[in-house]
């Protein structure tokens, strides 16, 4: 009980303080929200892409391995779609297709490579968009809760000035107020900064996969040639 009465307190306390706050402080509090709210609207969005597209190409390769010849796969990747890994077959699938079909045998696998790399490059870049926007929000935010910081104690030292008084009871209520600011853009920034790193280690797992899988049809690539 007095955990929950001295939480209840402390929540009481800043919205007071909170209350108190110039437009200056508003503002500040308001772009903070922002940032927030929307880095929290990609890291839901992101957590459920990486997801999704993890599950899909496990159950992509799985097919794919079973499969004796390209064209059954090409059969089955409708079925898969949009998995990230189907685009990246459909870029070299093009290419392959287009040599085995007009030279009976592969005339330039650098080609295929490209091609697939190509696939890759795309599905990446899907991926990291929005990313940015976590990073910035990471590095942004202490920043500008330290600058509704220093208006704040600017402000609340003005006013020690025009009451006359040195006390620190009189002092410690505005810079208490404007301290707020620097906790909100901690806020935002510590989740912004974890889930970035987070996402960016999936990301390069996901580079990982695409390159194998790259591997893996070339291979399949030269013994449809050869067959």
């Amino acid at each position: 009980m007095q955990g929950s009465h001295a939480a209840l307190l402390l929540q009481t306390n800043i919205l007071e303080m909170i209350g108190h706050g110039t437009v200056f402080t508003y503002a500040v509090l308001a772009i903070l929200a922002c940032f927030s709210i929307l880095s929290l609207a990609i890291v839901l969005a992101k957590r459920s892409a990486f997801s999704r597209a993890s599950r899909s190409d496990a159950r992509f390769v799985r097919a794919f391995r079973k499969a004796d010849t390209l064209e059954a796969v090409a059969g089955a990747a409708e079925s898969f779609r949009p998995t990230p890994l189907v685009s990246i077959f459909d870029a070299g699938y093009l290419e392959a297709s287009r040599q085995l079909t007009s030279h009976r045998r592969l005339v330039n696998k650098d080609a295929i490579s490209r091609s697939l790399q190509i696939g890759v490059n795309e599905q990446l870049s899907r991926f990291e968009h929005n990313l940015n926007w976590l990073a910035t929000t990471a590095s942004v935010s202490p920043f500008i809760g330290l600058f509704g910081t220093v208006l704040g104690i600017i402000r609340a030292f003005s006013q020690l000035g025009s009451a006359g008084s040195t006390s620190l009871s009189s002092v410690g209520p505005g810079i208490s107020e404007a301290l707020i600011a620097t906790a909100v853009g901690l806020v935002a920034a510590i989740p912004a900064a974890i889930f970035y790193n987070h996402f960016g280690r999936q990301l390069k797992e996901m580079g990982d996969r695409f390159d194998n899988f790259s591997l893996e049809f070339m291979n399949m690539v030269e013994r449809s040639a050869g067959a």
